[in-house]
């Protein structure tokens, strides 16, 4: 099979509280409206809201009913992502559920957006999936994609479609778009970058094609976004190039650099140390007359 159809969910909800009702009506909903969709996408943080003081273990209630949800409907299933209390820690962690209801994966968001994140654990493991007959997807969760080394992993581990949740409420929403087209092209793959709307995200998710292509860009209200995907023609620009162009996959796989800032320790190199510690801004004090 060559084609499959993703929905990717933009909705309202509760910055902090329960919101898997509402997204159980609004599967119900889509599923109604466009049968042909087989597998749906939500934002970061929309079942529980944005508060880690609502992390739970995993497996929990609300992944029970989000696995019902898709084995009813027979869809492959995102819900977004929660966060997972394990011990003393907590995971911005994201689960991917099969249509028979399964939990097949679960992925921890390698880059808390710290440090207004605070107090999340960073994820150490890349995750992808297959969907039989299908294609190979990978996963990450909003700030990763800042982060151009996530994206290429995926690619590197034969991932086609990159499914990205995101939580952006803030000013910086224009450039995300311009990196989600970039992560696109420069991996030659799907990439479905899906905020929420209202308190919990400004909107305009988007989704790119394997050339860089804007399929559906999303207004700042809620929206659903039914997209066919074609495996094929992700295939055929990795053989033959973006716009029978460039071939970047081929280029990094033949590259004779070597790429010595990965081999530090941490990634760190004598400038990277001069720029401080990853702290929120604070307020310059200013003198008064």
């Amino acid at each position: 099979m060559s084609y499959f159809t993703i929905a990717g969910v933009q909705m309202h909800a509760l910055h902090h509280g329960d919101n898997t009702e509402a997204m159980r009506h609004r599967i119900d909903v889509l599923m109604s409206r466009f049968p042909q969709v087989q597998m749906v996408l939500f934002s970061e943080l929309m079942p529980m809201g944005a508060s880690p003081h609502h992390a739970q273990p995993l497996p929990s209630n609300a992944e029970a009913m989000f696995c019902q949800l898709a084995e009813q409907h027979r869809i492959w299933l995102i819900p977004g992502s929660m966060f997972e209390q394990v011990g003393g820690h907590v995971y911005n962690t994201l689960s991917v559920i099969n249509p028979h209801g399964q939990v097949v994966t679960r992925y921890r968001k390698m880059f808390p957006f710290r440090p207004y994140e605070a107090g999340v654990e960073s994820g150490s493991e890349f995750i992808t999936f297959d969907v039989p007959r299908v294609g190979r997807f990978g996963v990450s969760i909003c700030y990763d994609m800042w982060f151009p080394e996530t994206t290429r992993t995926l690619a590197a581990m034969g991932a086609e479609v990159i499914l990205h949740p995101t939580m952006t409420d803030t000013i910086d929403r224009d450039i995300e778009l311009s990196i989600a087209r970039t992560n696109a092209a420069v991996n030659q793959c799907y990439f479905f970058d899906i905020n929420g709307a209202g308190a919990i995200g400004n909107g305009r998710s988007i989704v790119v094609g394997p050339s860089g292509d804007v399929i559906h860009q999303a207004g700042t209200g809620e929206e659903i976004m039914p997209i066919e995907v074609d495996f094929s023609r992700v295939r055929r620009e990795r053989e033959t190039g973006l716009r029978g162009l460039g071939q970047p996959l081929k280029s990094f796989r033949d590259r004779r650099v070597d790429f010595s800032l990965y081999r530090n320790e941490g990634g760190s190199t004598p400038f990277l140390d001069t720029l401080g510690p990853l702290a929120k801004p604070q307020r310059a004090d200013i003198e008064e007359y």
